[in-house]
């Protein structure tokens, strides 16, 4: 019986870009919000798209909504990324060690400081604190484990 295959590699496309903002803290800020701000916006791309799609319906308005939900939730995320990734170089900067542990407790604080803005319940934050916490030590650990 004949047998066939694909062989093949994908790559994705490389956009490189560097903000300078004349200090690396402010640097990986904005970087990081510039960076998961577009994942977020484009995330809502995607849903809108397939929404107009499913409807069968594409309207001015319709349009002007998705853009104004692009930008909400662009800025939202890159706001938490911002926060994120400058909390976690400040903790770097102040143990003078670059591990897993900066990543935990980055992540814990900034779960904390987005749920108390968004006003939960006390026991929410410590729960958005422990989730936050949680998923960027997982996040770290992947890292390493691809990079090896």
């Amino acid at each position: 019986m004949p047998h066939g295959g694909f062989s093949g590699s994908l790559t994705s496309p490389k956009f490189d870009f560097a903000v300078d903002m004349g200090h690396p803290f402010l640097n990986r800020t904005v970087d990081g919000f510039i960076r998961i701000g577009a994942v977020g916006g484009c995330k809502v791309a995607a849903e809108e798209t397939f929404e107009c799609l499913q409807r069968g319906d594409v309207s001015k308005h319709k349009v002007e909504h998705a853009l104004k939900k692009m930008c909400k939730e662009g800025a939202y995320w890159g706001t938490v990324a911002g926060v994120y990734v400058g909390v976690e170089y400040g903790i770097q900067k102040i143990r003078g060690h670059r591990d897993w542990k900066n990543a935990m407790v980055g992540g814990a604080l900034t779960g904390a400081l987005v749920s108390a803005v968004n006003n939960h319940h006390r026991h929410n934050v410590v729960k958005n604190a422990i989730t936050g916490g949680a998923i960027a030590t997982a996040a770290e650990f992947l890292t390493h484990l691809t990079s090896s």
